[in-house]
């Protein structure tokens, strides 16, 4: 069966038999397998597609001309066509007006396709612009046969061509200038000036000028390149910047002195022709090839050299079917990678790159001889025309086979760049470079391009083994890895694996032989590859077996940085406390600030290094919980040093001072430290704590109870104040201090009955155990709560008077002094009441006179159509009117109330009415209504009434002064309200 690329060739050489000379077949590509079929939709269309032109000339073909979609053809003796291919039904045709037989010799048009000049074997040269009908005389020219000219690309535009060169047939090289422009009235020439810079020989002898051109290179260094029937020449130099206008003669004058650079050959066919290659996005030719006697010189152009500025030369000798003789090349035409050669009856395309002739095209006789072929610099097309036919080529992809004469070549950089688009053909060249590599022993450069190919994996690894090359297949698996797709996750696995164990083994080669610097250099990479972010995911969901292979080599090292890559901090830190290297673990931690890491090796990290530990917890601060790490200090502080239960209780204070925790167990676990080891400073944090119970946070009992054990008095009577147990503590206070004891008692501030009885105890503790007379008599001066009648009990029956002579005396000025003060109390008392009875009196008399047409204040009615309410203010309102003011601002309570009020005076009402009615009622009836109205006076609920409503003025009074922030309208009545008003 044949292979996917002999079924590629047979197909090609089936498509184009021309060309079947420059395939390569796949034997020589060395290729078995590969991924890629190729398969296509339709024909390939072939590099040089020929066309005919619709056009048949009414007189025969003299010379033609192309550039710049500007067409001008010569027809017989005395016609000019002129065609713009934009608009080619558009034609143009003129008439040179001579009136002897020459005929025209060449046409020579300008880059910009708007100069055409005609030169005529009489040696006279004419100017035809392509704004004009008119053909203007270059009579300056008279008398040079025009052979060749030299455009000028820089400065050359529609309506001068800028300096240019012309070539004779006599060797003669002349500078000039055409203008469009008709002149002054005394110059009407186009041609501005023509003057002699140069003359060409060959043998001793003039020689005609075949070609001429003229480039510049980036740097502003000119070449002008000339050429006769055997010679090339070369002329360089500068021109000053700004003086391009005055024209290129200091060109040649800086070559005189010298010999011009020329390349010459012994055959001589009569003429030559040089043609250029230009790429497209390119101002400057990079390519030549100039067609002679003795073949085609092909080469690059290299601006860069100084003294010339062909390279690469070679010589591309003719075929046997041309003969200089008889059969000679007409024309030469240059494209990127061919030249095209044009015979009387055929043309032939030669490859540049190996000389090969890969496409020929036979044209029939009925056209008679083949003439010239141009090449359009700007639209890129190939002209050939007959006397009697015009045709055109189209080059469509031409460096579509470039690839395979490159990789042929094994220039294997170049023929990736021309089948970039073309993945199929990047493969086979991949794999013929990978192949020529490994045969040349250069396996890493043959790993990296096997990676880059479809062949098969296997037997590309295999390959690789059987050469022992394990640093290429290392290599080629690491190509590998970076070109899978996240997707295949079961490949990944695989090569990931794969490269760690041979990772692993060149380590321990290296480690043995001990090659230090090479050992670090592939430890770095190893570890590098560990890291890679591309592949963490597959790192992570087989880190056991990585862990395994590296268990294995015993390469503990780079275990424990794999742990730190994929974050298992825990076997990190474990790996470090196992080998005692506890600062190490703890610095693991502290960077990575795992709470549950903290609390797991916390016990062990602080029975070796608790400064440091310590350390660390404060650093973390709040993001540890004291809580969890309790069991660890405690177990420590029991039975470890000093030095571990004094970072215990730094990291307690730390607690309680800085992170202000309130958690009991932290409170009442400092507080048994304190108790343990640091008495002194246990009263200065039972203080700090607080003196209420809300605001302390450890357990009270248990700190009674801890600092009873210690034998801690002093605290205990802290803590009893706190519990306000007030009795207790200075019955305990009374064993420690006098002045403490008396502070105590002080404190129920509220409770004097309290305050009494717990100064008496110290009154009874002084007196009856210290027996000292002055400190009881302190204890009298200092609570007022206490007389001398209190303490004399607590003294024994022995006791002198003297000791109490003043406290007696003080204590009876204090009574007769309480007795003058109350006797006092009791005249102001008695003159207030004295007051008040005359105000009272002086009320009932006080009256005010109402006119008849006063009205209400409220509803502003006459006043005494109803019973009416009279102010001090002047102020008069209907008592139901005031209701109604007063009612709104009265408080749940007193609304009630009035209600409540309301509903007696209506039933004392009804029953007064009906006493008088006529109606026979029982006695007993009679007798309970009595009683009822007996209970409550109609007069007593009325003056309540009064109290409530009448008790101020509605608008003097404090309901007005209350009521100044409410709104006048309701909100619940606004909306209803504003309705209203609409």
């Amino acid at each position: 069966m044949a292979s996917i690329l002999d079924e590629y060739e047979d197909s090609q050489n089936i498509r184009q038999n021309s060309q079947q000379h420059s395939r390569l077949s796949s034997a020589n590509i060395g290729l078995t397998h590969s991924g890629f079929v190729n398969v296509r939709l339709e024909e390939e269309k072939p590099i040089f597609n020929k066309q005919r032109i619709d056009f048949t000339p009414p007189e025969r073909i003299n010379h033609l001309a192309v550039c710049n979609n500007q067409l001008c053809m010569s027809l017989g003796k005395d016609t000019l066509l002129r065609i713009d291919l934009a608009k080619p039904d558009q034609l143009n045709q003129t008439e040179l007006g001579r009136k002897d037989d020459s005929k025209v010799y060449k046409l020579f048009l300008d880059p910009t396709g708007s100069h055409l000049l005609i030169s005529l074997y009489s040696s006279e040269c004419l100017y035809l612009n392509r704004n004009t009908q008119k053909v203007r005389s270059l009579s300056r020219w008279r008398g040079h046969l025009i052979e060749s000219v030299g455009w000028n690309k820089l400065l050359g535009n529609e309506t001068s061509t800028g300096p240019i060169l012309v070539g004779t047939s006599q060797g003669i090289i002349f500078e000039a200038e055409i203008s469009a422009n008709e002149g002054s009235l005394f110059n009407t020439n186009p041609d501005q000036y023509f003057r002699q810079v140069h003359s060409l020989e060959e043998d001793g002898k003039p020689a005609p000028v075949c070609c001429l051109e003229i480039e510049r290179s980036p740097e502003n260094k000119y070449f002008i390149i000339a050429t006769t029937r055997k010679r090339l020449f070369q002329f360089v130099g500068k021109v000053a910047e700004g003086s391009e206008q005055q024209g290129l003669s200091t060109i040649f004058s800086q070559n005189q002195d010298l010999l011009p650079s020329f390349q010459e050959f012994p055959a001589n066919m009569g003429y030559s022709e040089i043609t250029f290659y230009t790429a497209k996005l390119r101002n400057f030719p990079k390519a030549f090839a100039w067609m002679m006697g003795n073949g085609v010189l092909y080469g690059q152009l290299d601006y860069v050299r100084p003294d010339s500025l062909l390279s690469d030369v070679q010589v591309w000798e003719y075929t046997p079917d041309i003969d200089i003789s008889q059969n000679k090349p007409i024309s030469i035409v240059l494209t990127q990678f061919h030249f095209l050669l044009l015979l009387h009856d055929r043309i032939k395309a030669i490859c540049t790159l190996n000389g090969q002739v890969v496409y020929e095209d036979v044209f029939p006789d009925k056209f008679g001889p083949l003439k010239r072929m141009i090449k359009d610099p700007i639209g890129g097309l190939v002209w050939i025309y007959t006397e009697r036919a015009v045709f055109r080529y189209h080059i469509q992809r031409e460096s579509r086979d470039v690839w395979q004469m490159y990789m042929s070549m094994n220039k294997f950089d170049l023929a990736k760049e021309y089948c970039r688009d073309r993945p199929e053909c990047m493969d086979m060249v991949l794999a013929k470079e990978a192949e020529y590599c490994f045969q040349n022993r250069r396996y890493l450069e043959s790993a990296k391009c096997y990676a880059l190919t479809q062949n098969y994996f296997e037997e590309i690894a295999l390959k690789f083994i059987e050469a022992k090359q394990e640093e290429a297949l290392k290599e080629f698996l690491l190509k590998k890895l970076n070109n899978l797709k996240q997707s295949e996750r079961t490949q990944i696995t695989l090569l990931v694996t794969w490269l760690t164990e041979l990772y692993l083994n060149r380590l321990g080669q290296l480690e043995s032989d001990d090659n230090s610097l090479i050992f670090q250099e592939t430890r770095d990479e190893f570890r590098q590859f560990l890291s890679s972010s591309k592949h963490r995911d597959c790192l992570f969901n087989n880190r056991g077996t990585i862990y395994d292979l590296l268990a294995s080599h015993g390469n503990v090292d780079d275990m424990v940085y794999f742990s730190v890559v994929m974050q298992d901090y825990e076997r990190v830190i474990s790996h470090y406390c196992q080998h005692d290297n506890f600062s190490a673990a703890l610095d693991v931690l502290a960077k990575h600030c795992d709470e549950k890491l903290f609390y797991k090796f916390s016990p062990v990290l602080m029975q070796h290094i608790p400064k440091n530990v310590v350390n660390a917890w404060i650093q973390m601060g709040k993001r540890l919980d004291p809580k969890k790490l309790i069991p660890a200090l405690m177990n420590y502080s029991q039975m470890g040093s000093a030095q571990q239960i004094n970072e215990t209780i730094r990291y307690m204070e730390f607690c309680v001072y800085e992170l202000n925790v309130t958690e009991e167990a932290i409170h009442n676990y400092l507080l048994s430290l304190y108790a343990k080891y640091k008495s002194d400073s246990l009263l200065q944090y039972l203080r700090q704590a607080g003196t209420h119970p809300s605001e302390i946070h450890y357990d009270l009992k248990y700190a009674l109870r801890l600092c009873a054990e210690h034998g801690f008095l002093q605290a205990c009577v802290l803590v009893y104040r706190i519990m306000e147990l007030h009795e207790e503590a200075v019955d305990l206070a009374l064993q420690v201090d006098v002045d403490l004891a008396k502070s105590c008692a002080d404190l129920p501030e509220d409770d004097e009955e309290m305050r009494k009885k717990l100064w008496l105890k110290i009154a009874r503790h002084v007196v009856q155990e210290e027996k000292d007379v002055k400190k009881a008599m302190n204890c009298l001066s200092s609570c007022n709560l206490l007389k001398i009648e209190d303490i004399l009990p607590f003294f024994p029956d022995f006791v002198t008077i003297d000791h109490f002579k003043e406290a007696i005396c003080s204590s009876l000025e204090e009574y007769n002094k309480h007795i003058e003060e109350l006797k006092q109390e009791m005249e102001e008392a008695t003159e207030s009441a004295k007051r008040i009875r005359e105000d009272i009196q002086e009320m009932r008399n006080k009256y005010g006179v109402v006119d008849s047409q006063e009205k209400c204040a409220a509803c502003d009615f006459p006043l005494l159509n109803r019973p009416f309410y009279l102010f001090l203010c002047g102020h008069m309102f209907h008592n139901d009117c005031l209701f109604q003011e007063v009612t709104p601002h009265l408080s749940a309570f007193k609304q009630n109330r009035l209600e409540e009020l309301q509903k007696k005076l209506a039933a004392t009402t009804q029953s007064s009415k009906s006493r008088h009615r006529p109606a026979q009622k029982e006695e007993g009836d009679t007798a309970s209504l009595g009683k009822g109205i007996g209970a409550t006076s109609r007069e007593q609920i009325i003056s309540d009434i009064d109290d409530i409503v009448a008790s101020e003025c509605a608008y003097c009074g404090e309901l007005m002064i209350k009521s100044i922030d409410k709104p006048f309208i309701d909100p619940q009545k606004f909306e209803q309200d504003k309705s209203s008003w609409l």
